[in-house]
């Protein structure tokens, strides 16, 4: 009986030998050491030099450079209208007639007390000249001449009161007739024929002056100080660009710098002019202005999608040799086309990471698309030698 107690118990523990054996195995498997993170796929492109032109890019909204509301400056009915909504006019064409009868017998009336007016003057004239000789021979005593030379003057200053009112009459008279003030384009006709228009009260069409034609838009305070230091040395082109109709661009250059900076905003009002001649732009019309104020010569420049923004600022993923992405902190400047100029942080030749930069992690292991190839993006040129010094 005791032997069999220690067979069984030998049995035990052999199963409880075996399990813990199997246990064991089962948990080494568990324990194995994970694989390594694989790399991250990216695109790269290499840092590369280039001449970029020092833009302003601005919204503007073209203004006519000249603009008159004809308004009637005297009260009447009008009663003939001479062109047709829309018209091109010169200066001095007629464009409406008021009713003049009215103002042709004020005319007449002042002409006619003119008249009756110098005639006195004349005769008193005569009078006093006459008594003034008499008084000389003693026949009449000087108050009587005197009384002659006072109807005199009287007379006189009745005249000039006369001729005032022919003049003003002729000039209401003259108001009748209503001329384009300046060359343009006429827009809707605000008052028809027949109708009775108040003195500088009724505007009866606009004029717009379309060639040449203002941009009004504002820059930074930061802009201007670039803007002005260029005007001093030459005019400053801008090119004009219609956001509706791709490719089609006007030139002109700045005419106007306000005053005053906007303290709300911290811009300033600008102007350019533009000969419009083949009249693509528009009074009330919103275009895409820049301004190339001068060249960066050989900056460093890399495609803008490169650039990230972090906690601390901007940086890019630059990759080393090794094959390991590192972040770099960067410094940027004007971008053109695309590309955008690096002030620090990145040197000519260094690869920067521009796809895939979720992927990657500081000090990871990188892998290239399409590295049987050479790596990055070719860079068109962004400039030209011959336009000019970067700004200093």
């Amino acid at each position: 009986m005791y032997c069999n107690r220690f067979r069984f118990l030998s049995l035990i523990g052999s199963a409880v030998f075996c399990l813990t054996y199997a246990g064991l195995s089962g948990c080494s498997k568990q324990v194995e050491k994970p694989k390594g993170r694989p790399p991250a796929l990216v695109i790269v492109a290499p840092a590369t030099q280039a001449n970029v032109p020092l833009l302003i890019k601005a919204i503007g909204n073209m203004e006519a450079s000249e603009s008159v509301a004809i308004r009637s400056q005297i009260s009447g009915e009008l009663t003939y209208v001479t062109f047709q909504e829309g018209q091109e006019v010169q200066k001095g064409a007629l464009l409406f007639q008021l009713d003049a009868r009215s103002y042709q017998a004020a005319l007449k009336k002042a002409e006619a007390s003119l008249t009756r007016n110098q005639t006195i003057l004349s005769n008193a004239g005569k009078d006093y000249l006459r008594y003034s000789q008499l008084v000389k021979d003693g026949i009449v005593t000087q108050e009587q001449a005197e009384g002659y030379r006072t109807r005199a003057e009287s007379a006189e200053a009745d005249v000039v009161a006369d001729k005032a009112a022919v003049e003003s009459a002729r000039t209401q008279l003259s108001y009748c007739t209503i001329t384009a003030p300046i060359s343009g384009r006429l827009g809707a006709l605000m008052t028809d024929r027949g109708n009775v228009v108040k003195a500088n009260e009724t505007v009866l069409v606009t004029i717009n002056k379309l060639t040449p034609i203002n941009a009004s838009f504002s820059i930074s305070g930061k802009e201007l100080e670039i803007l002005k230091r260029q005007m001093a040395s030459g005019r400053i082109s801008v090119a004009a660009e219609l956001p509706e109709t791709a490719g089609v661009r006007e030139q002109g250059t700045v005419s106007f710098i306000d005053n005053t900076i906007d303290p709300g905003t911290g811009t300033i009002r600008v102007k350019a002019l533009f000969e419009n001649r083949k009249k693509l732009l528009w009074p009330g019309q919103f275009v895409n202005l820049s301004m190339t104020l001068a060249v960066l010569n050989n900056a460093v420049v890399i495609p803008s999608q490169a650039i990230q923004t972090g906690q601390k600022g901007l940086f890019v993923f630059a990759v080393l040799p090794d094959g390991t992405a590192e972040i770099r902190p960067v410094s940027v400047g004007p971008v053109s086309r695309g590309m955008t100029v690096i002030e620090k942080g990145v040197q000519p030749g260094d690869q920067v990471v521009i796809d895939g930069q979720m992927r990657v992690l500081p000090g990871g292991k990188v892998e290239i698309k399409g590295s049987d190839k050479p790596a990055g993006i070719p860079v068109p040129p962004v400039g030209n030698d011959k336009q000019g010094a970067a700004p200093k």
